[in-house]
Parts: structure tokens; C-alpha cells; sequence
């Protein structure tokens, strides 16, 4: 599969393959691409295995698109999204091994659905003790 056209709507990248494919995966796996200008998100290049912005420092492998985890769960896209939680010590408050959290938040590991529910509770929780927080 080698994409020959991209888009962006959204936090989303499009690309169209060769036969009319097309597939699409979330900005959030690339920040420097998210945080792009339009203009910068239009200088790059197509290679034989991806897509490539040199301003930016930014790849995309073609056999991205078709990674299962092309979209975030809801548990990444919380942590991809708030670069400001100390995934160290959210780990600690969670009771969680901070580099397998670190692998289930890069993708690189998949928790069970049991341990993401968990996760997602003290996402809740935290967010709960916050709100209550007489400052």
C-alpha cells in the first residue's frame, strides 16, 4: 500500500492510496504534525515506504495507516492530549508500573480491558479530586 494523497481534517491525517483507498489515523500519534501550520503541513514529501516533513522532522510510515491503533483509545487520547500529568506519578497514584504505562500509552503494549477500565477510573478519580480542591 503507498498512499499518493493526504489531507487533514480534524485531528485526523486522510490518505488515498493507489486504488481509492482511503484510510486515516489520529494526529495525536504525531504532535509536531498536529501542531503544524497548514503551510508546513503541505511541505512533504512521498518515499518509497512514507510520508515525509523535513520542516517539522515528521514521518509517516504507509503501514501506519493500517495499524490497529491508528486511532487512540480513549485512555491514550487522554494522556497524548495532557502532556502536563506526570505519567511517573500518575502511575504511582494509580498503582501502576510507570514504563508499562508509558508502553500502554505509546501503543507498544495493550492492556487488558480490565486494566484500561481501571486506568480510566483513576483518570476519573483524579479529575474528581481536583474539582473538589477548595483552592
Amino acid at each position: 500500500m503507498k498512499i499518493k494523497k493526504i489531507w487533514f481534517e480534524n485531528d485526523q491525517i486522510y490518505g488515498r492510496d493507489e486504488n481509492g483507498q482511503v484510510y486515516s489515523q489520529s494526529l495525536l500519534w504525531y504532535p509536531s504534525l498536529r501542531a503544524a501550520t497548514a503551510a508546513e503541513r503541505e511541505q512533504y514529501t512521498i518515499g518509497l515506504d512514507g510520508l515525509h516533513w523535513r520542516n517539522i522532522d515528521e514521518d509517516i510510515s504507509f503501514e501506519s495507516f493500517l495499524y490497529d491503533d491508528a486511532q487512540p483509545t480513549a485512555m491514550q487520547a487522554f494522556f497524548l492530549t495532557h502532556k502536563e500529568i506526570n505519567i511517573a506519578e500518575f502511575a504511582r497514584y494509580a498503582g501502576i508500573n510507570a514504563t508499562l504505562l508509558r508502553n500502554y500509552i505509546n501503543g507498544f503494549k495493550k492492556p487488558s480491558p480490565e486494566r484500561e477500565k481501571a486506568i480510566l477510573e483513576h483518570i476519573h478519580n483524579l479529575g474528581k479530586e481536583l474539582l473538589e480542591a477548595d483552592f
